[in-house]
């Protein structure tokens, strides 16, 4: 496993390459080492795949810093995520530019049920740290993984909020786990390896650079179900955030302010542009995501023994022993058109036996 981590870490570390063109040399080639392994007639082949890259493959000097990259990660008990691996984030795979490699410490569940992000301004008002506390302490006890950025301001308060009311909670950072920024959150970042943890896409030694924080703003959105934005100002890496996570189709929210005020300028733009919904309590959130909880007593209604009719069989054996599938998925293993599945899908809803999940997943009753 160590040898193969080796080529997964050296692939990531390629100059210029980028996540897209080393999953498709991936796919071209068959795995991590093979790609190192490649004759350059073979990679002249492989569309988008430069002479840079190829002789960089083939002097093969990043395995030497990949070694030295493990030796760190076993070091201090880093967990390396691949994007084949089983407990890669489900939802950021299904992202075009996710990460190929993630380094993850802590003890959350990066594939849990429910996964929100809350971002928004360093410069937090004491209306946004109130809301920030407001919103967490209304979704404790329900199972709700807080994802943000660790930045000053209101990811500072989302994550200590989220500690407070004990909801797990991960900070994507934008350099290597062997340091901190801002070095003022580094007690709030111990206290979140013990309920929730780190995450970075960037190896050991990697400075906080400007051009890093775009990249991490795609993995918080990436791996989420919904994004809420507390406060902002017209620009910033929040809106930023939010445009990512509109283009991933997770769904957006975000809290009003007052006319005027600085750093609601940007909630009130995502609203009224259509770009985010209005949200203002956390039952506004659980609504327009389903997970209102069933009343006391009153069990969901579904029609369980029906008979099915062929395609709905197809789809519901298309699930085989899993609860959860992807839309995606679906489609592939079922070979149906959007609009048939969309029709089956209804159907199998309206009689309570699937239901429908944030980030275009269904989720069998029976």
């Amino acid at each position: 496993m160590s040898n193969q981590l080796i080529f997964q870490i050296g692939l990531t570390l390629i100059p210029g390459i980028g996540d897209v063109n080393g999953k498709k040399l991936i796919a071209y080639c068959g795995g991590p080492e093979a790609v190192f392994n490649e004759k350059r007639r073979s990679l002249e082949k492989i569309p988008g795949i430069g002479q840079h890259t190829i002789n960089a493959l083939l002097n093969q000097k990043v395995l030497g810093r990949a070694e030295e990259e493990l030796e760190f990660i076993q070091k201090h008990a880093i967990t390396p995520l691949f994007y084949l691996d089983k407990n890669y984030p489900r939802r950021l795979k299904h992202c075009a530019d996710n990460p190929m490699m993630i380094y993850y410490q802590g003890n959350a569940d990066l594939n849990a049920d429910r996964v929100i992000g809350i971002v928004g301004t360093r410069n937090a008002t004491e209306y946004g740290k109130r809301l920030c506390e407001q919103l967490t302490e209304e979704l404790k006890g329900e199972g709700v993984l807080v994802v943000s950025g660790l930045a000053y301001g209101i990811d500072t308060y989302a994550h200590r909020s989220a500690l407070k009311a004990n909801l797990p909670t991960v900070g994507v950072l934008a350099h290597g786990l062997d340091r901190l920024y801002p070095a003022a959150n580094k007690s709030l970042a111990a206290r979140m390896l013990e309920n929730g943890g780190l995450v970075t896409d960037f190896v050991s030694k990697t400075n906080p650079d400007r051009e890093n924080f775009p990249k991490r703003n795609r993995i918080v959105a990436g791996m989420i179900d919904a994004l809420i934005v507390v406060e902002s100002a017209k620009k910033g890496g929040a809106l930023i955030t939010a445009d990512i996570a509109n283009s991933y189709n997770r769904d957006v929210f975000a809290f009003p302010g007052r006319v005027g005020d600085t750093y609601s300028e940007g909630c009130n733009f995502l609203i009224r542009t259509n770009r985010a919904a209005m949200v203002e309590h956390a039952v506004n959130l659980r609504y327009m995501m389903g997970w209102e909880k069933p009343q006391k007593g009153k069990a969901v209604q579904t029609k369980l023994f029906r008979a099915f009719n062929p395609d709905e069989q197809t789809v519901m054996d298309a699930f085989e022993n899993e609860s959860y599938q992807e839309l995606d998925q679906l489609l592939i293993k079922t070979g149906f058109t959007a609009s048939k599945m969309a029709s089956v899908l209804l159907n199998l809803e309206f009689d309570g036996i699937l239901t429908a999940l944030p980030g275009k997943r269904y989720q069998k009753a029976i």
